[in-house]
């Protein structure tokens, strides 16, 4: 009786921490650079991690984002300047859209 009881309550604890971390989603975060064939990637930097994508057309997109604040960095061919924007924020389940970037030269 006594191991029935500690089994269940294992497995109803268990239970709970899974629909708990199931209902945290990955986010997504895209936009576009003008001109288009002014830069090659798109870095996101949160902490100590970072990810990178190619810039196609003018567009570029991060899927399977965590839910954080994160640095954009636009790597730009010469003649433009490279682009960094901190406080881009992603949240649980939902795209994120920065909008176009517009290269400096």
């Amino acid at each position: 009786m006594k191991r029935t009881k500690i089994g269940l309550w294992l497995v109803g604890i268990s239970m709970a921490g899974l629909v708990a971390f199931a209902q945290i989603k990955d986010g997504s975060l895209k936009g576009t650079v003008n001109p288009a064939a002014g830069a090659d990637r798109a870095w996101i930097i949160s902490g100590m991690d970072s990810t990178k994508v190619l810039i196609v057309a003018g567009s570029f997109e991060f899927t399977n984002v965590k839910p954080g604040t994160y640095k954009i960095y636009i790597e730009a061919k010469a003649p433009y300047k490279d682009f960094a924007k901190d406080g881009i924020t992603v949240t649980d389940g939902q795209p994120t859209d920065v909008g176009e970037i517009k290269l400096s030269q």
